[in-house]
């Protein structure tokens, strides 16, 4: 069993900021890439962010330097955090995790993913 919980969503305003967190748990022996993505409503889901378990990191386009995502490997955790956010970045935000076994091997094709944080930007 493997849960993938995300949490930190809420209401903000143009302008601000907000953090999310997604805590990895269960039975497998490491969390390999973490990453973040999006689906707005009526769009389809988009990559946010993306990070190695080396802290190599990959953002989106549309992010151009306003989030960070950074992790925790002692307690597979990823985080995101979301400076000057736009109207346009509402949208359902969703963690995913890739985890292998003891041997290296990949669990599940495509990583787990978390339920979603709905993020809303509006005064």
């Amino acid at each position: 069993q493997v849960q993938v919980v995300e949490s930190g969503g809420g209401l903000v305003q143009p302008g601000g900021s907000l953090s999310l967190s997604c805590v990895v748990s269960g039975t497998f022996f490491r969390v390999y890439g973490m990453g973040w993505y999006r689906q707005g409503p009526g769009k389809q889901r988009e990559r946010v962010a993306t990070i190695s378990r080396g802290s190599s990191t990959n953002y989106g386009d549309f992010v151009k330097g306003r989030f960070t995502i950074s992790r925790d490997n002692t307690k597979n955790t990823v985080y995101l955090q979301m400076n000057s956010l736009k109207p346009e970045d509402t949208a359902v935000y969703y963690c995913n995790a890739d985890l292998v076994d003891s041997s290296g091997a990949t669990i599940r094709s495509g990583g787990y993913w978390g339920q979603g944080t709905q993020v809303t930007v509006s005064s």
